[in-house]
């Protein structure tokens, strides 16, 4: 069932870690937020200009391995699509989102312990109706066997396919509506992943110094080197699902149909761009606040106001 309420956190909820590019220690404050409040990520480190960065996909400014969002002050946070995804699994619509850095805590390169903090504070529904985006019609974007299309659909469904040259990864697929059960049971701890090659050229870029095993997947042709292994079998497709998650979340709460097929930030943007830029492909919408939001009450702690 669709979330009728906007909601924001019952209490404020703290963590901090190492961030997975550019290896800082940082510390990141989810406090509540009024009714059409929306999310903002604040840089607390940032006092001499403007340090508020609305959470919109026409702020996206970098796509290469994470998602970053800068305002027109330049000043931006990176590293976001984690978060997102689990705001938009739990339904989270109104946040203040501090950081004391350039870039999201990696914590352990999933989504989970987001998650864990914003059941542990707990879901306060708002009395105001929450407004989505409905897809009216089929938008498409990609070259060749790498796409990204939206089409119609009551709900919120992802089809997520990769294909990975690595025997470790292959070709894997998803399909899943990501509301906050299925997302916490199949989603939500699958990690980032690296292919070896990669790790030495993500560094001379100057990305991923705060990398490790113990926030990132490290594969090598037909071998995972972590020595925990894998969480799943198909966790590398789990966790692009959950990238898409978090970067659609960009626009908002949406009802339609995505498929994928060897996507990334750089496609689920180029997406959400030809969306929102083709005004006959969606519409707002809300749904009836008459019926009480049926949440999972004893993960989420949620109470319908």
């Amino acid at each position: 069932m669709n979330i009728r309420r906007q909601s924001t956190l019952r209490a404020p909820a703290v963590t901090a870690s190492v961030a997975l590019h550019n290896g800082q220690h940082t510390r990141l404050v989810m406090r509540p937020a009024p009714v059409g409040y929306g999310l903002n990520f604040v840089r607390t480190d940032i006092t001499d200009r403007d340090n508020v960065i609305p959470v919109r996909p026409d702020l996206v400014t970098g796509v290469r391995n994470c998602t970053t969002l800068s305002n027109a002050a330049g000043v931006g946070v990176s590293t976001i699509e984690h978060l997102l995804a689990a705001l938009s699994a739990a339904g989270i619509d109104n946040l203040d989102i501090e950081l004391d850095g350039a870039e999201l805590p990696a914590l352990d390169g999933s989504a989970e312990p987001f998650l864990k903090l914003i059941e542990q504070v707990g879901v306060y529904r708002q009395p105001a109706p929450r407004r989505y985006v409905k897809v009216l019609k089929t938008v498409e974007v990609g070259n060749g066997d790498m796409f990204a299309r939206i089409e119609p659909s009551d709900r919120l469904e992802l089809d997520v396919t990769i294909d990975f040259a690595e025997e470790a990864i292959g070709r894997q697929r998803l399909e899943i509506v990501p509301d906050v059960r299925s997302f916490r049971e199949r989603m939500a701890s699958a990690r980032t992943f690296a292919r070896l090659h990669e790790v030495a050229a993500l560094q001379a870029a100057g990305l991923s110094k705060g990398g490790s095993y113990d926030n990132a997947v490290v594969v090598d042709e037909d071998k995972v080197l972590n020595p925990s292994g894998l969480r799943f079998d198909d966790e590398f497709v789990r966790h692009k699902a959950l990238d898409l998650l978090g970067d659609l979340y960009l626009g908002g709460p949406i009802l339609g149909r995505v498929t994928t097929v060897k996507s990334g930030h750089g496609l689920n943007h180029d997406l959400l761009m030809k969306l929102y830029g083709t005004p006959s492909a969606w519409t707002f919408t809300t749904m009836s606040m008459d019926e009480v939001d049926y949440d999972d009450v004893h993960h989420l702690k949620s109470v319908s106001a």
